[in-house]
């Protein structure tokens, strides 16, 4: 079989992602775990770890798209900066996808690591997860259940002289300005400054090479991704992709995701002779689960785990089930919005962050009523 182009890109995303499993497994990054530090014990150190990754990711994107090398206003997957604001699917998306990932031990990137691992629990969870992502993508039920209100609650930006959700978009518009390249460049420089001061800051931070560690590939992760899709690979993928006979999955700029490639597994495993399927989303799940299985084995850290009550297995699989529809309405989880959409700059983006927070806030004070109760 000749290895084309359509090899090239998904074999370097597997490297990519097996790279991204191990390290995240070796700094355990963890934006569950970031949150359930500064709730419990008022440590900002894996948050920070998280937002570094953040600003890594949206200084790269802003360099390559500046320079003309990508185009993250153009067609994308998800399309984070389409001029159609759906607020409330990001927001309820956002929510769904917190709670849902305190009750499952995990976000989607911690899910596949802990698989990795031996974690059986979190099998359970990707598993009920892949199921609920599937549902939401490839039956009716979100055009039945989500898209009527979704559309009827959409703002369309455009009307409002903002080309798309970019906030230098945004901002220009709000202001009565006309976008610019330059302008958006700005914005996201501010943004980038804000958020590493914010890092930095932190003596405790500084002192930690583990956080900086997960930070940096994380966010590098997300930067190669994007460059891969929509340079000049990505450019003759795309025309590979429109030449070929049977046409592959999810040919489209795009960078690293959690749920709906849990969903888009899940069809392949439904005819796992139809190779087209496999596209950048599944070589990156199994990418993550190898490396974090990689490592689990170096480092002697492998074990087996499993639930310790009904109770826990219900939890987790609410959880898995939360995960799967609140990430695939939010358009990504805690890596594919509140990291790769976040490198675009897209205010649907901001939102679904402040969302997956408030949710696995409210999850963790559910969690301790429950306790006290």
């Amino acid at each position: 079989m000749e290895f084309n182009v359509h090899h090239q890109v998904l074999t370097a995303v597997f490297v990519i992602a097996v790279i991204m499993g191990a390290v995240v497994n070796k700094t355990h990054f963890c934006t569950m775990g970031a949150v359930s530090d500064w709730m419990n014990i008022g440590d900002t150190g894996r948050m920070r770890a998280w937002v570094f990754a953040m600003a890594v990711a949206l200084l790269g994107a802003t360099g390559l798209e500046f320079s003309g090398a990508i185009n993250l206003s153009g067609e994308t997957f998800p399309p984070y900066r389409t001029a159609n604001f759906a607020w409330p699917r990001y927001v309820l998306g956002g929510l769904l996808f917190g709670f849902g990932m305190v009750l499952a031990s995990g976000c989607g990137n911690k899910t596949l690591v802990r698989v990795g691992s031996g974690n059986l629990k979190s099998l359970v969870v990707l598993l009920i997860g892949m199921a609920a992502a599937y549902l939401m993508l490839w039956s009716p039920l979100y055009e039945k259940a989500f898209l009527p209100w979704v559309q009827a609650t959409t703002v369309n930006l455009s009307r409002r002289g903002m080309p798309s959700q970019h906030a230098g978009d945004v901002i220009a518009g709000l202001m009565g300005q006309a976008p610019s390249k330059t302008n958006n460049a700005a914005v996201a420089l501010m943004a980038v400054v804000a958020m590493l001061i914010f890092v930095f800051k932190s003596k405790d931070f500084r002192a930690s090479f583990d956080n900086i560690l997960g930070g940096a590939v994380v966010g590098l992760a997300i930067v190669a991704g994007w460059y891969l899709t929509g340079g000049p690979l990505g450019q003759a993928w795309k025309d590979f992709a429109e030449m070929a006979t049977d046409i592959p999955s999810r040919v489209q700029v795009q960078s690293f995701t959690f749920v709906s490639p849990m969903g888009d597994t899940a069809r392949y495993l439904l005819d796992p002779a139809k190779f087209s399927l496999i596209n950048f989303g599944v070589v990156a799940l199994a990418g993550v689960i190898l490396g974090s299985f990689l490592y689990a084995i170096a480092s002697k850290t492998f074990r087996i785990e499993w639930f310790a009550s009904a109770g826990d297995f219900g939890n987790h699989a609410v959880g898995g089930v939360l995960m799967g529809v609140g990430g695939v309405l939010a358009m990504g989880c805690t890596v594919g919005q509140a990291i790769t959409g976040v490198s675009t700059l897209a205010i649907g983006s901001v939102l679904t962050f402040a969302a997956i927070v408030a949710g696995s806030v409210a999850a963790m004070k559910y969690q301790y009523w429950r306790m006290d109760a």
